[in-house]
């Protein structure tokens, strides 16, 4: 390979108002530069195989993804493809992000109108996706305001921090107000350090002790135990997830989230639904906890929100959004016009009463397909969830089970401790899907006892 020599000689044109004291060389610029040059290599640019992706990965990214031996190359709908043009059922919807599934034309029409006239301003200025964004979510929910993030981390974050200043600032003249946090066994709100510091699961954490100090894992469902916890006066909030994603696929009872909100009350504390996962119609109802007829006082949401793209959001009352202002929180990128304009065809699609009858028609049709097909296996010991959010409880790895799913074409997830099949289809999965996704589970759990 030899060395190339460039030189460019560029004009300028200097004005006596120009505040340069002296243009260099009269007024011309002269760059020379000796590099190495290497002519463009087309495989480097674009892989043509699944192996090549999977190599490349090996050597250019941080490698903290076990990842499936599959690549991804395009999907329409529920079906996903891989450069060989190999088809896959798609139950996981990108960690039940896929709401719509893949190319809903009318999600691309919004990105795409959206991206030829303003894709991003940042906070300093007022957009009007945003504020139609947030309309629609205050309109729809219990919630008086919004706070944009990226990510569910991060609307868990900014929960975190409204929870502390709301505590400061209603108690002003307490000398160390509650700063505390309540979570629970088997929850997941992330893996930023305050987010992480609310996540059970002790292999997240340990890592990158000492992470944010200050929270108590008490069981989930357990009365009791956070009542005599809060009731203390040490809560600044407590964090739950109506449904448990990450965790195993475990539902709240009502009777746990309305002590939880009960006690909170009295203790001044709030109280924060983590619906990242759970949220947004997965469950038919748009909010999961709607089926639990209780209110939180921060709900955080990320995954479907904008059906692919990065988002998230805290909702807030007035009493919450009362005590922040101005600099107390901020992100560069949340709530872009070109984001909130796929989040606002997203929503507008799933808050209509007949999609969210769908999906809870679906749900419960693909739960009892799932429970007669495989409940007679001895491995199988419990099939759970609600709507579209399903899990399939093991008496082992479910590892073996969603690899012959991957080579029969069917993708699903793990949660709980690996051994949950972990089922978030995209909400608009017909039932002729649903049924293939059960034949193929049923076909591939023989898995189970070959690997074992």
């Amino acid at each position: 390979m030899g060395s190339l020599q460039l030189f460019h000689s560029i004009s300028v044109s200097v004005s006596p108002e120009t505040n340069l004291l002296r243009p260099l060389n009269k007024g011309r610029l002269c760059a020379c530069l000796n590099v190495d040059v290497e002519p463009p290599n087309p495989s480097k640019l674009k892989s043509n195989s699944s192996k090549d992706v999977i190599e490349e990965e090996g050597r250019v990214l941080v490698g903290t993804y076990a990842r499936a031996p599959v690549v991804l190359s395009s999907g329409k709908g529920c079906k996903l493809y891989d450069p060989e043009g190999r088809e896959f059922l798609d139950c996981a919807a990108g960690i039940a992000v896929n709401a719509l599934g893949h190319g809903d034309p009318d999600w691309i029409r919004a990105i795409t109108e959206q991206a030829n006239v303003l894709t991003h301003v940042s906070n300093a200025y007022y957009s009007v996706p945003q504020v139609e964004l947030a309309k629609r979510l205050v309109a729809n929910s219990f919630a008086d305001r919004v706070f944009f993030t990226n990510s569910g981390t991060e609307a868990n974050e900014a929960a975190i921090k409204f929870s502390r200043k709301f505590q400061r600032f209603n108690h002003p003249d307490t000398e160390q107000p509650a700063t505390d946090f309540i979570s629970f066994t088997s929850s997941f709100h992330g893996r930023t350090m305050g987010s992480l510091a609310l996540t059970s699961k002790e292999h997240y954490r340990s890592p990158f002790e000492p992470v944010m100090p200050g929270v108590t894992f008490l069981e989930y469902g357990n009365i009791q135990a956070a009542r005599d916890l809060i009731k203390l006066g040490k809560t600044a909030a407590v964090f739950v997830e109506p449904i448990q994603g990450e965790g195993g696929i475990y539902s709240a009872t009502k009777e746990f989230l309305q002590a939880l909100r009960e006690a909170c009350d009295e203790a001044g504390s709030l109280l924060v639904f983590d619906e990242v996962q759970c949220g947004l119609g997965r469950t038919g109802y748009l909010w999961a906890h709607e089926a639990y007829n209780v209110s939180p006082d921060i709900m955080t949401l990320a995954k479907p929100l904008a059906g692919g793209l990065p988002i998230g959001a805290a909702l807030v009352t007035e009493r919450v959004s009362s005590a922040i202002v101005h600099g107390d929180h901020g992100s560069t990128f949340a709530g872009s016009p070109l984001v909130c304009a796929a989040a606002i065809a997203v929503l507008d699609k799933i808050a209509n009463p007949s999609f969210l009858s769908s999906v809870s028609k679906k749900g419960h049709y693909f739960k009892e397909l799932l429970a007669r097909k495989l409940g007679g296996n001895p491995h199988v010991k419990e099939v759970r969830g609600l709507g579209l959010i399903i899990g399939i409880e093991l008496d082992l790895s479910a590892a073996p089970l969603v690899d012959a799913c991957r080579d029969s074409g069917l993708i699903v997830l793990t949660a709980g401790k690996g051994n949950v099949v972990r089922l978030v289809p995209p909400l608009i999965i017909s039932e002729k899907e649903l049924e293939r996704a059960a034949e193929i589970l049923q076909e591939c759990l023989p898995a189970l006892d070959s690997r074992n």
